[in-house]
């Protein structure tokens, strides 16, 4: 979870999903401080849906480091309302569906492309009890798991409040950025 009083440009600990200083990150982080802010705007809508969250990171270019713009992002992320979250999440396709002709989609979700047809079926059927109950997709950073790992996952978090999905959920979206926002800052300037 991340905290709610942080404010942007606070340095923020992050362990194993920080992205390590690179010169192509340097030249990418560049690049990106340099954007127009419309083409800047379309980078950050490419990673988050939420206008609210790029409207923030537009606000503090430029970045000194990779590690400034996810902070930023990780406080944008925590000062989301639940409206912003919901235009955040419209944003993301349900598990197992990827948009079509979206790299990115079906790159973070590449733990259900050798899925069996049954688990396949199976999360269909647990995509639509989550939203049925929450009002939205079920939401996970997906990159790097597995099917069943995303099946067991939606399981445990149908129980949930939802006060504590939207908490989850935020974490989770908050993972995603940073991934997002790390191959963003890769790209070569």
């Amino acid at each position: 979870m991340f905290p709610r009083a942080l404010a942007i440009g606070t340095p923020v600990q992050h362990k194993a999903t920080e992205a390590p200083v690179t010169s192509t990150s340097a030249s990418g982080l560049a690049r990106f401080n340099t954007l127009e802010e419309p083409a800047a705007r379309a980078e950050l809508h490419e990673a988050c849906a939420s206008t609210a969250w790029a409207r923030q990171l537009l606000a503090a270019r430029p970045y000194a480091t990779p590690e400034d713009l996810y902070a930023a992002s990780d406080a944008a992320m925590a000062a989301l309302t639940a409206d912003d979250l919901a235009e955040a999440m419209a944003g993301h396709p349900p598990i197992g569906r990827p948009k079509p002709g979206d790299p990115t989609s079906s790159r973070e979700q590449a733990g259900m492309a050798g899925a069996t047809e049954a688990l396949k079926a199976e999360m269909l059927e647990l995509n639509l009890a989550y939203q049925d109950r929450f009002g939205h997709v079920f939401l996970i950073c997906a990159t790097g798991r597995t099917g069943e790992q995303m099946r067991d996952a939606v399981k445990e978090r149908i129980g949930n409040s939802p006060e504590q999905e939207r908490e989850i959920v935020r974490t989770e979206l908050g993972k995603i950025n940073r991934i997002r926002l790390t191959r963003l800052v890769e790209q070569d300037a």
